[in-house]
């Protein structure tokens, strides 16, 4: 706030001692209740706290609120306390049971987990908490559908929002098939869950040793607490599906056309995910280059290392530098070809992360293209014109692609030839569909029907993965 100068007149606003006779002069004016929270839209994390924020964030200004009016003797104009309402990331049983007990608070107010599960309050009640669906903050289906144009939806529930076109109990089948589901990520475990509910007799197929797809190394960094919940969720959810509606599981199961059409299969899913993008580059074979996702599958890749470069500045590529940075102690730099790091994600949980690895220390290089690695030396070429944006810019949302900014100025182009030294290099670059299995399957004609799904079928998000994973089950 001292140097930026479009952030100067925000430097001398209302105070906290200000805000508190404030709410008492609301009170003499009527006011009965209040939730208290935090920031503004100049601070989106702060009234938005994502998945990178930790729960409860706002409980210890709910208890400074309480405090304050029960110090000052405030009572309402029926001669009553005031009560204060808690928000924020408050969706767990438990921690809001105890910020009432403890006094944080006399209410607790949510929003996205109701998004997440309506049944919340319900299943919360009725102590059948591992079935509730955990909101896991990435705030997709809510918060950035406003920004996009859409409406609220949510990540993980597919109906939010569609309740007027699905059902809330799943049609039983009139024609049950013989279903294959391959990959147990969060589309094929949706597709798979739902099929079997409707009375499909279904197999579920997964490589590895363990469901989840990319929700498994997603859910590493500590950060993504959440993500973890999520999978501990979807975990229960085929459980059950295993116990009461026969839905069959192999893990560590490799499949191929030929052996699925030989279990005469009426429908096969392919949901095998994506394989992540390696450039074509001079030093891109050596052992010290690994990709993101295999090394939050196994930290130990980074175990010898100090200095590690993450090559892409999206979503898992600066998660990826949190976690090495923050959670394993690593001195890291991110590289980024677009101007701009992270874009497309919601507002609020991209100014959090960006603020966070500011906070470490993390350098984010955008404009800047890798060229070769040799050894521990990785060259690039970056633009160091001062036409660059500034990446660690966080109170100023990125426009959806599909909207012109008249005041955008063009950057111009400077390019140096500058080296980074580094023990480990982390691919985080993106993924491309896997798309064999389905082609292979159409070509073999392994099952009458044969349907692409997930990242199998286009890289998306949890977002896009669950509503078309479920849609898939509801229409077989």
């Amino acid at each position: 706030m001292d140097s930026v100068t479009s952030l100067k007149k925000f430097k001398k606003e209302r105070t906290v001692a200000q805000t508190l006779d404030y709410m008492v002069n609301l009170v003499k004016a009527g006011v009965d209740l209040f939730d208290v929270d935090l920031g503004c839209y100049d601070n989106w994390w702060l009234p938005h706290p994502p998945n990178s924020m930790p729960s409860g964030c706002f409980l210890p200004v709910a208890r400074l609120v309480k405090e304050y009016f029960a110090h000052e003797k405030v009572l309402s104009n029926a001669g009553l306390p005031v009560p204060v309402v808690a928000v924020g990331k408050l969706g767990y049983p438990d921690l809001a049971e105890q910020a009432l007990r403890d006094g944080d608070c006399d209410m607790v107010m949510l929003a996205r987990p109701l998004l997440a599960d309506a049944e919340w309050p319900n299943k919360a009640f009725a102590g059948r908490t591992r079935e509730i669906r955990p909101c896991i903050g990435d705030q997709e289906g809510c918060i950035n559908e406003f920004v996009e144009g859409g409406h609220p939806q949510c990540s993980v529930n597919p109906r939010t929002g569609f309740e007027d076109v699905l059902a809330r109990e799943f049609a039983p089948t009139d024609a049950p098939k013989k279903v294959a589901v391959v990959g147990a990520g969060p589309a094929g475990l949706h597709a798979a869950i739902i099929a079997a509910r409707r009375g499909h007799k279904v197999t579920l197929f997964e490589k590895s040793d363990r469901i989840g797809g990319m929700l498994v190394p997603g859910s590493q960094p500590k950060i993504k607490y959440e993500v973890k919940n999520y999978l501990a969720f979807l975990e229960n959810e085929l459980a059950e599906a295993v116990k009461k509606y026969g839905l069959k599981v192999e893990l560590n199961t490799t499949v191929t056309p030929e052996s699925l059409k030989g279990k005469g299969f009426d429908t096969i899913i392919a949901g095998v995910g994506g394989a992540p993008v390696t450039p074509r580059l001079p030093g891109i074979d050596q052992p010290s280059v690994v990709q993101a996702v295999d090394l939050l599958r196994k930290p130990e890749l980074a175990a010898q290392a100090k200095n590690v470069v993450v090559v892409g500045a999206g979503a898992v590529g600066c998660e990826t530098a949190h976690y090495l940075a923050a959670d394993l102690g690593k001195k890291v730099t991110v590289v980024e070809m677009l101007p701009n790091v992270m874009p497309g994600m919601c507002t609020a949980n991209r100014g959090h992360l960006i603020h966070e690895l500011e906070s470490l220390g993390v350098p984010l290089w955008n404009c800047t293209r890798l060229v070769s690695i040799e050894g521990k030396k990785v060259n690039v070429k970056r633009n160091v014109s001062a036409t660059v944006p500034d990446p660690y810019i966080t109170w100023t949302p990125l426009l959806p692609e599909n909207i012109a900014n008249p005041f955008a100025k063009p950057i111009q182009e400077e390019l140096q030839d500058q080296v980074i030294e580094a023990d480990l290099v982390v691919l985080a670059m993106g993924l491309c569909p896997a798309r064999d299995l389905y082609e292979n399957c159409v070509k073999t004609q392994a099952a009458p029907e044969v349907i692409q799904l997930g990242d199998a079928f286009q890289t998306g998000r949890v977002f896009e993965a669950v509503k078309a994973g479920a849609l898939v089950g509801r229409n077989l």
